[in-house]
C-alpha cells in the first residue's frame, strides 16, 4: 500500500511539474507549481453523502451534491509568485484552505475572479466546473486541497480542460 501511495505521489508530482512548468527553463530549481500528496486515497467506511450550498458574492445559491464522496485525497500545493495552474476541472468538490500567500481563482463562467488571502477557504464545485488559479501576490502561496469523489487507484485528481480564449491571465 505504501508503495502505491509513493508511486501515486511521484506520478502526480511528475505530471504536475511537466504540465505546470512555465517556459521550460531547465535551470529553474523551484517548480512554478508543486503538488505534494499528504494522504493516500481513502474511502468512507460508512455510507456518506454530501451537500454543500454555495453562494458567492450574493449570486444565486449553487447546491453541490455528492452521492458518494468517497475516495478522498488531500494535497498541499505550492505556487510561486506569478505562476498559474492550468485550466482544469475535478471529478467532485474540492475544499481549499489558503495557508500562506494569496491565490486568485478564475472561473470559466464569465472569467470571474476571486482573491483568497491567507486564512481563507473556498469550495470548488468540481463536476465539470472549469477554472484556473494563479498566485497574484509577491510571496509564495501554499494551500491545502481535499478532493472528494476522486477516482480510485492512481488516476489523476484533475481533468485538464480548455479555458475561455478571451479570459486573459496576468503573467509574471
Amino acid at each position: 500500500m505504501l508503495r502505491q501511495v509513493r508511486n501515486g505521489a511521484l506520478v502526480l508530482t511528475i505530471a504536475a511539474m511537466g504540465v505546470l512548468a512555465c517556459g521550460g527553463n531547465a535551470q529553474a530549481e523551484t517548480a512554478p507549481v508543486a503538488i505534494e500528496v499528504l494522504t493516500p486515497r481513502a474511502a468512507f467506511t460508512d455510507d456518506a453523502s454530501m451537500q454543500v450550498r454555495l453562494k458567492v458574492d450574493g449570486h444565486d445559491t449553487d447546491v453541490i451534491k455528492a452521492a458518494d464522496p468517497s475516495n478522498v485525497v488531500t494535497t498541499r500545493v505550492t505556487v510561486q509568485p506569478g505562476a498559474q495552474i492550468p485550466w482544469h476541472t475535478h471529478h467532485g468538490p474540492v475544499f481549499v484552505t489558503i495557508a500562506q500567500g494569496e491565490l486568485t481563482y478564475v472561473s470559466s463562467d464569465g472569467c470571474s475572479r476571486r482573491l483568497y488571502p491567507t486564512g481563507t477557504a473556498f469550495v470548488d464545485p468540481g463536476h465539470g466546473h472549469v477554472h484556473t488559479a494563479y498566485n497574484s501576490g509577491k510571496a509564495v502561496t501554499v494551500f491545502v486541497a481535499t478532493f472528494f469523489e476522486t477516482p480510485p487507484g492512481t488516476a489523476p485528481i484533475t481533468i485538464p480542460a480548455d479555458g475561455p480564449a478571451d479570459c486573459k491571465i496576468p503573467t509574471s
